[in-house]
């Protein structure tokens, strides 16, 4: 059974055409529709052969093979006027159509038409309706009479030879088989056509699809295989005593007779799922009279008693004959074109049955075939259901009806008892049948509602090509039109189908109005995103959406007036279209055309602004103090707006205002650069240039030629000069300043308004936050950029190019500092007194970092003696008195702060050429470990100096002016003289 699923070929899996349909299929559209839940066979049997089998098993079933010969009889002879008591099952008189059982079982309406069908040339000639069960069966399964003979020959002829034998010990296919020859048959095509059936059904059943698992290794089914694929190429001799029919007797019993409990008596060779279920439903269709469209026989009863008979052959049960019979029930429903609706309401009262199985079967394989075909059933249903108004109508609402009992019915045994995930939750959180309904109603109501926007659409496009004559009157907006017919679909459903799906759903019609009213709201508030201002449409579109959701809501209240809450949930969902809605997003319109204008200013603006130092008082940028008045002036306008909710939209409001000022701040700082962009990148480690012997002549170092700067350069734009830099920091901090007079205005504002919006401003946080923290940015980054090109690129020549350059006495400090001053003074005499000592002290940081840089990267033009270490000690107690001003400048804290990494690497330069050695030795081989003595690795520049890393003890040695210092580097490392 674990094998239902598998895939493979049915084969002709067709129905054969219109005359000899058992359940003339209006098209094949309605079979691929419906796909069979019992899966594919994966052997080439199509549906006719299947039911000659069918057939074979059901007539074998019927007769009693005991101890005593069955006599044949040919068709002819056969009396019609045998009673039922001395009859066999399959010449049993037929009775009256009015003692049908099933009939009533299932709620189908009498029949009109009394008997049973005629024979298969002519299913309504009376003088030739069959008056036998047997005889009825064959005309229902079109077995044509000489089939029929031969089939009850061979079966007589098995009795002869198999006294005693039952029908269930034996393979029937291999038994017959063995019973017939060429000489049996019309022609030969038509014998090796019935051979070649009767080995497929053999490999179906024993190779396939094997009620017990095949093993891998297994002889037999190895054997079978390859006699089922010779007879393809070498047709079998098939005679009682042939060789080659031993040879496949011997292979098939092996694998028939093989049983679960190790009992011998049973011949499983047709019980292996799905096989079994496919013969099974071509018995089960035999029920269906197909002279009229499908509908049930009147001998229903007789018919089921005899093909329970097969069971026991079939391996079918109870439970799967209720499941098929359901499925049957429904595919004939189906592909006779929905034509009888007994069929859909038998089928829905046989699911019924299926029901209760499936609470008290757990069998996990009865489950995947549970599952399997309600899912069919449900899939089918659910393609009407989810569009049910472009399906179904007054005229055909008891289709309707029983479709969508069905696919309730077949949800909630796949939800209850199949899925896991129910079994999991309480009963009480999920009713199955209440969210199915209520996925259709909201489905198909959005369906139905798309359409009457599509013929809107004509419409207007005629009204438009007529739109030409003068006194043509304005048409009426799209949206008014559909609110009206909007009404009437709404009307329609409560009056309709609602009824009908208050059975399983008590708020249908509620929830129906719930979805219209949402999807007009979308509609609604396209149509209104699009308006600019209040115009006459847009007053009448409001008036019919108002109109439309009094008579919206009225329905829902109504339909929910017994509900627990009282119809509450449904009026949640269903937000009101209120005029106000309306006004406040034509506001939002407002704000975002006016954010939009101010980004288009600021971007316009700062492309002109030129940061002139001395445009103001303030030394800040006129544009600054003009976008804060355009920002005032905004403030104002909207105070001024003729609506009732200024605090409601105030805080997106706000929030635009907020971006505008942010790319404001942005933009001042775009483009200065960074840190980065000024500070020289470290020269790779040299030698100072001055051999292995001391200096004799040092006035001849005086005339050393100057080398190109290695920092960073501008593009010499003016407007990212000092001064220019000083007024881009005083306008955001300008801006910074004025955001908290702006919060004082708005509050005042909204003082001023009515007491209920006053009391909502309460509540509300009025603040800048985006522009706050963009111009706290900003200030910071232009502090560190401006620093870094002052000391980097405005002072390379008195820093980079000069400082300590050949005779480190005679190229001191001293002219950094007055050039600092200079640079100090104007920046104290620009930028704001509030940002003052953010830019000094950057400045001072980076100037520490220059003074680092050129001690430890100034290249090979420096050379430093032990002696020198005083001398650069005290330009540095110099810088940083500069900054220290004598109290009247940076915190003494603060300057210390920052000149602790100089003060760290500063002893290194007193300490003689063998301690450094040794200290650099020993750092090498902390880092990399006792391999690295060999040969010293070149600890990589990290620019972290201190004076207990690898590479700043090493720079300091690249500089030192002494013979021990060269001798080294020139065995460790052989490092160059020039860059």
């Amino acid at each position: 059974m674990a094998r239902l699923f598998g895939g493979g070929s049915l084969g002709d899996s067709k129905r054969e055409s219109k005359g000899s349909s058992s359940l003339r299929i209006s098209s094949s559209t309605a079979a691929a529709d419906l796909p069979s839940p019992f899966g594919q066979l994966g052997v080439a049997l199509s549906d006719r052969e299947l039911r000659e089998t069918a057939y074979e098993i059901f007539v074998a079933s019927c007769r009693t093979i005991g101890a005593k010969p069955l006599a044949y009889a040919p068709q002819a002879e056969r009396s019609p006027s045998l009673s039922p008591s001395s009859a066999s099952p399959l010449q049993r008189s037929l009775t009256s159509a009015d003692a049908s059982k099933m009939k009533k079982t299932l709620g189908i309406r009498p029949s009109s038409k009394k008997g049973s069908p005629g024979k298969e040339g002519s299913p309504s000639n009376s003088a030739k309706k069959p008056a036998t069960v047997g005889e009825l069966m064959r005309v229902q399964m079109r077995v044509s009479e000489q089939t029929d003979s031969r089939i009850r020959k061979g079966l007589v002829r098995i009795a002869a030879g198999q006294l005693g034998r039952r029908v269930e010990s034996m393979v029937l296919p291999l038994e017959l088989l063995q019973q017939f020859k060429t000489s049996d048959f019309p022609d030969r095509q038509e014998y090796e056509a019935w051979k070649t059936r009767n080995l497929n059904v053999l490999e179906a059943g024993l190779l396939v699809h094997p009620l017990l698992p095949l093993e891998k290794s297994d002889t037999a089914s190895q054997r079978l295989r390859q006699i089922i694929r010779g007879a393809s190429g070498k047709p079998i001799e098939t005679g009682r005593n042939s060789e080659s029919m031993q040879v496949l007797r011997s292979a098939v019993m092996s694998i028939a007779c093989r049983s679960p409990d190790g009992s011998s008596d049973f011949c499983h060779w047709a019980d292996g799922f799905p096989l079994n279920l496919h013969l099974y439903q071509m018995l089960l269709e035999a029920c269906f009279d197909d002279s009229e469209d499908g509908s049930i026989i009147d001998e229903i009863d007789e018919v089921l008693e005899l093909i329970k008979k097969t069971w026991v052959i079939l391996g079918i049960n109870q439970i799967l004959h209720n499941l098929c019979f359901a499925w049957v029930l429904f595919h004939c429903f189906v592909t006779t074109g929905e034509a009888d609706i007994d069929l859909l309401f038998a089928a829905d009262n046989q699911m019924a049955e299926v029901a209760k199985d499936a609470k008290a079967i757990k069998d996990p394989d009865y489950s995947k075939i549970l599952s399997s075909t309600l899912s069919s059933i449900l899939g089918w249903t659910e393609k009407r259901l989810l569009t049910y108004h472009d399906t179904f109508s007054a005229s055909n609402i008891e289709n309707f009806q029983g479709i969508i009992s069905l696919g309730v019915s077949a949800a909630k045994i796949l939800v209850e008892d199949i899925s896991n995930e129910y079994r999991r939750k309480r009963r009480e959180e999920s009713d199955v049948a209440r969210s199915r309904v209520d996925t259709y109603i909201r489905s198909s109501l959005r369906t139905a509602f798309a359409q009457p926007i599509t013929d809107l659409t004509q419409r207007m496009e005629q009204a438009d090509s007529m739109r030409s004559s003068k006194n043509h009157d304005t048409p009426t907006p799209v949206l008014s039109i559909l609110a009206k017919d909007i009404g009437e679909l709404a009307r329609k459903e409560k009056e309709l189908f609602s009824p009908i799906l208050r059975k399983w759903h008590p708020l249908a019609a509620g929830v129906a109005v719930a979805t219209l009213h949402s999807c007009y709201g979308s509609e609604l508030r396209q149509f209104l995103s699009g308006a600019t201002e209040v115009t006459p449409d847009t007053v009448e579109v409001l008036k019919a959406a108002d109109k439309l959701e009094k008579d919206l809501v009225h329905i829902a209240v109504e339909d929910s007036v017994d509900s627990e809450d009282g119809g509450k949930s449904l009026i949640r969902e269903m937000p009101p279209y209120e005029s106000d809605i309306a006004i406040a997003n034509l506001v939002k319109v407002w704000i975002k055309t006016r954010e939009e204008g101010l980004k288009e200013w600021v971007d316009q603006n700062l492309q002109q602004e030129n940061w002139n130092p001395r445009a103001n008082m303030e030394n800040c940028a006129p544009s600054a103090t003009e976008v804060l008045r355009i920002i005032n002036e905004t403030l104002d306008a909207f105070f001024q707006l003729p609506i009732q909710m200024h605090a409601m939209l105030l805080p997106d409001f706000l929030i635009e205002l907020d971006k505008s000022l942010q790319r404001y701040a942005l933009k001042v700082k775009s483009g200065c650069g960074t840190r980065g962009s000024f500070v020289p990148p470290f020269p790779a480690l040299t030698r100072c240039d001055i051999g292995s012997k001391l200096w004799k002549k040092k006035e001849k170092l005086q005339n050393l030629p100057k080398r190109g700067s290695q920092v960073g350069s501008t593009n010499g734009d003016i407007s990212f000069a000092l001064p220019q830099l000083c007024v881009r920091m005083n306008s955001l901090h300008y801006i910074w300043t004025e955001l908290e007079n702006l919060e004082k205005k708005i509050k005042t504002c909204l003082r001023n308004l009515e007491s209920a919006q006053a009391d909502i401003a309460n509540g509300l946080q009025i603040r800048f936050e985006m522009t706050v923290a963009a111009c706290h940015e900003g200030i910071l980054q232009l502090c560190e950029t401006t620093a870094y090109k002052v000391i980097f690129h405005d002072m390379s020549r008195v820093l980079w190019d000069a400082l300590y350059v050949g005779d480190t006495a005679s190229s001191r400090i001293d002219p950094f500092i007055k050039e600092a001053n200079h640079i100090l003074e104007t920046i104290s005499n620009t930028v704001h007194s509030r940002v003052r000592n953010r830019v000094v002290t950057a400045i001072m940081k980076a100037s520490f970092d220059g003074f680092l840089l050129v001690l430890l990267a100034g290249g090979p033009s420096r050379a430093f003696s032990r002696q020198d270490s005083e001398i650069i000690e005290g330009d540095f107690r110099s810088l940083k008195d500069m900054y220290l001003a004598d109290g009247d400048g940076l915190p003494q804290e603060l300057v210390e702060k920052a000149a602790s990494q100089v003060k760290n690497v500063l002893p290194l330069f007193h300490t003689d050429t063998e301690s450094l050695i040794e200290r650099f030795k020993r750092l090498v081989t902390d880092t990399y470990g006792a391999a690295s003595k060999s040969r010293y690795p070149l600890p990589p520049t990290s620019g972290n100096w201190n004076f207990t890393e690898a590479n700043t003890v090493l720079r300091v040695l690249c500089h030192r002016h002494d013979e021990a210092a060269t001798r080294f580097l020139k065995k460790t490392y052989n490092l160059p003289k020039k860059l």
